[in-house]
């Protein structure tokens, strides 16, 4: 039960500075985006509640959100908060990634479902994505075959 806690703790974290974040990125943002960073702060919230209440429900105690968060870079601009908000996206989905290594087979579901909830968000603002988003990326450097920055041809019928 602890590391499922210690798991959602992290994951309470990670949702109230999701929620904070949002709430910049959607003083920079007009029309479009600011609708996009309105689904992604009331989404990010409605998952942070949730988070607390299963807490709460473990006989554990919440986090409390804190005051302000420093972000990882200045916001002036527009694009500056699409920069942050696919960042929010990435850190909140390595927040889940740890929790789907708990043993409560529902908290495993809950953060994988989480993490693809994250993934096509944070698509929405930067629409590249990693092999596992919140898994760190791979080294720089040359392929397992030499060949620098090219993967092998898949093929269905290996």
């Amino acid at each position: 039960m602890t590391d499922a806690l210690q798991g959602l703790n992290k994951v309470l974290d990670a949702e109230h500075a999701a929620v904070y974040a949002y709430g910049v990125v959607g003083a920079r943002t007009s029309g479009g985006q600011r609708s996009s960073a309105s689904a992604g702060f009331n989404a990010h919230r409605a998952r942070r509640d949730q988070i607390r209440r299963l807490i709460t429900a473990r006989g554990g105690t919440p986090s409390e959100s804190g005051a302000a968060y420093e972000l990882p870079f200045p916001v002036t601009a527009a694009t500056d908060a699409a920069r942050l908000a696919a960042l929010v996206e990435d850190r909140v989905t390595a927040a889940y990634l740890e929790l789907t290594a708990v043993n409560d087979s529902s908290l495993r579901r809950l953060a994988a479902m989480a993490m693809q909830e994250c993934a096509v968000r944070g698509y929405g603002w930067r629409p590249t994505i990693a092999a596992l988003p919140g898994w760190p990326a791979p080294a720089p450097g040359p392929s397992p075959k030499g060949r620098p920055g090219t993967s092998p041809p898949v093929s269905l019928d290996q």
